[in-house]
């Protein structure tokens, strides 16, 4: 089978909601010229093998030898800029900002994920000790930003696990972000994430965290219509889109970059008010997209499509949440990575497609 067509498979097999919500992961293939990745702001369930975005890996490889600006925003933009020019003429579309770290395993297939099964561990704040324990052949990494940093840093870690080990590695764990595994079979993709996935499970099962989320019944349309007036009039905004759930006990700090792409860092908690709304966004600078109070959970937005992909992040963010008490709690993103993440024209530009 062209390999087009296997990661095409892997990405519908490894794109439902108990690896990635939204536009999250992403997956690649390559051959010693030409890296194919998915591109930014799509989803893996809805990729084609057209779709992928081709890469001349020489190119490409241009980026590990620039001496990059210290500013960040000028440093995206140069990477932005030389990973424009490396596509080649027959492709549409941005590729993943994740595309050189795709390149620098030498596998040839790649799939990275985010599920809430894994983000249990590495959003935990004893991740690395339980990684290094359960997952002894793994490479762990502490957060790092999304990017140019990000990418480099592992080319770096993965050059240096060779040395240690003969070969690069086939699992790759980040701290707050996800999961990254490369095989050059797609049976030992598969392999490899039904391992992770066994082996999590079951620290959890012994841990006697439970991988469902208890959630209330949802409201009923009467109520509910009262208690999207008060969003409607505390945000001074009725053509909100809403979209409502049953109570859980939302996550409340960032958890993960898609965590703030999608629902942004903190929830509003409690019954809204303009007042209590304008000292939300006095301290964060905008304002809350998941609303938890009386008896349910509102995702809120600008259209119901980015409503409902609030409500979902805050699901996943409040499972993660839940089973990171197997490994000693949840352990937020710090106030700096929340900040970059924020403030990234690559995210912004991801979340704007996700909302087309």
């Amino acid at each position: 089978m062209d390999i087009l067509n296997v990661i095409t498979e892997l990405s519908h097999e490894f794109g439902t909601g108990d690896y990635v919500r939204g536009g999250g992961g992403n997956t690649s293939c390559k051959t010693e010229q030409t890296l194919w990745v998915k591109p930014s702001g799509t989803t893996l369930k809805g990729l084609q093998p057209e779709l992928f975005v081709a890469l001349d890996r020489g190119r490409l490889a241009e980026l590990y030898d620039i001496k990059a600006p210290a500013d960040a925003s000028a440093r995206e933009s140069l990477v932005k800029e030389m990973m424009v020019k490396a596509a080649l003429p027959e492709t549409s579309g941005r590729a993943s900002v994740e595309a050189p770290l795709h390149d620098s395993l030498n596998a040839r297939y790649v799939v990275h994920t985010h599920p809430y099964i894994v983000n249990g561990m590495t959003c935990s704040r004893q991740g690395a000790e339980v990684c290094r324990e359960i997952f002894p052949t793994a490479l762990w990494l502490d957060y790092i930003d999304p990017g140019y940093t990000l990418c480099m840093r592992v080319r770096e870690e993965i050059e240096h696990y060779k040395q240690q080990n003969g070969v690069g590695p086939s699992v790759i764990f980040l701290k707050n972000h996800g999961v990254f595994v490369a095989a050059n079979e797609p049976d030992e993709v598969r392999r490899l994430y039904a391992e992770i996935m066994s082996k999590l499970t079951s620290q959890y099962r012994q841990a006697q965290v439970s991988l469902d989320l208890p959630m209330g019944d949802v409201p009923g349309e009467a109520e509910l219509t009262g208690l999207r007036q008060l969003i409607h009039e505390a945000v001074e905004d009725s053509n909100l889109a809403i979209v409502a759930e049953g109570f859980f006990n939302v996550a409340v700090g960032p958890i993960t970059p898609d965590h703030i792409v999608y629902a942004k860092s903190y929830p509003f908690m409690g019954r809204p008010t303009a007042d209590r709304l304008e000292s939300f966004r006095a301290v964060h600078g905008y304002l809350p997209q998941v609303f938890s109070f009386d008896r349910a959970v509102f995702g809120v937005a600008d259209n119901e499509k980015a409503a409902a992909l609030a409500l979902e992040l805050a699901i996943d963010g409040a499972l993660v949440e839940q089973l990171a008490r197997a490994f000693g709690g949840v352990d937020y993103m710090t106030d700096r990575a929340r900040d970059f993440i924020e403030h990234w024209e690559v995210e912004s530009y991801r979340k704007k497609q996700m909302q087309q």
